[in-house]
């Protein structure tokens, strides 16, 4: 396990090493003098020279993004010039926000998803499989913004029951300290998550209703919960673990819709914000986390996974 660890963390270290090289090229490549960007369209072309050879944009690309590695390695995201504010403080300001609104979102989502799948799956193909199958790829093919709209339009116009508009706190616990305001981010967040996995429940729980031990439990007699949930839950729930830490990243791009739209002040926003300010150094920290939100996700789904099956051997 040591071993496995090691090998994965240091894959994982040249896959961001490798995201990084890739985005911060392409953010060259679509503005190759941030002085211009930073000081607008009207300063003069003395300004913007002076700006760059100031602050090493003269340098060739390479070297700049050396340059960059160092500062990322010194844990500096770099300078945000827009909003005269380093990127690391602006991420610190929105991060635990847009965190605990994809949590909410990924426990609401499970907690529906898990039972609901199991439930397809031992009345399958009776109406209620085939009403939630049916329900579950509308849902799926719903674009989370509009899908936010039609929750805004019915919720809080027609029937006024939550907030058009989420909270505006700046605590990263608004979302359980005021569940109201937040309701429909969260439901909205969760909406698409609930359709992918109670699919995937559905399915694997189908495959581990045909295996051995659940014939074996029947013929032995126990009861039908109790087979369900000591032995058909856990094993049912392996391949979810696995997709739950592939779409973490997906959690960060729809907070990014969310968010526009109830107007949430997270990461989301922010990146929004800055791609209509071209804010190059805030995008590329945004685009970082996702890359890091991705790798992290696999990994730890591995391991939970190798942990909760003993039969999956860690190769060396």
């Amino acid at each position: 396990m040591t071993w496995y660890v090691v090998r994965r963390v240091a894959i994982s270290l040249l896959v961001l090493l490798g995201i990084s090289a890739v985005v911060f090229f392409l953010l060259h490549l679509v503005s190759d003098s941030p002085g211009r960007v930073v000081l607008g369209q009207r300063a003069s072309p003395e300004a913007v020279a002076d700006f760059n050879r100031s602050h090493g944009f003269d340098r060739p690309v390479v070297m700049q993004y050396l340059s960059y590695l160092g500062q990322l390695l010194h844990g500096d995201l770099g300078r945000s010039y827009k909003l005269n504010a380093d990127v690391g403080t602006l991420l610190q300001r929105n991060v635990g926000r847009s965190a605990m609104l994809s949590l909410a979102g990924l426990v609401l989502a499970l907690l529906i998803a898990v039972p609901l799948g199991i439930l397809q799956a031992v009345r399958r193909n009776g109406v209620i499989d085939r009403v939630v199958t049916a329900a579950s790829y509308v849902l799926y093919a719903t674009p989370s913004f509009l899908l936010g709209l039609m929750l805004i339009a019915v919720f809080s116009q027609s029937l006024p029951v939550f907030p058009a508009e989420a909270s505006q706190s700046h605590s990263p616990w608004v979302v359980f300290t005021d569940p109201r305001a937040m309701a429909l981010p969260v439901i909205t967040l969760a909406a698409t998550s609930v359709a992918i996995f109670s699919q995937y429940q559905r399915s694997s729980a189908l495959d581990q209703l045909g295996q051995d031990y659940i014939r074996v439990a029947r013929a032995k007699g126990l009861p039908e919960r109790l087979i369900l949930t000591r032995h058909l839950l856990r094993n049912a729930c392996l391949p979810l673990i696995t997709l739950v830490g592939t779409l973490v990243p997906a959690l960060l791009a729809g907070n990014l819709i969310v968010e526009s739209l109830f107007n949430y002040p997270g990461l989301g926003l922010l990146f929004l914000n800055s791609l209509q300010r071209e804010d190059y150094p805030v995008l590329l920290a945004y685009t970082l986390i996702g890359g890091v939100l991705t790798v992290a996700g696999n990994f730890v789904a591995d391991l939970v996974v190798a942990a909760a099956d003993r039969r999956i051997e860690l190769r060396k």
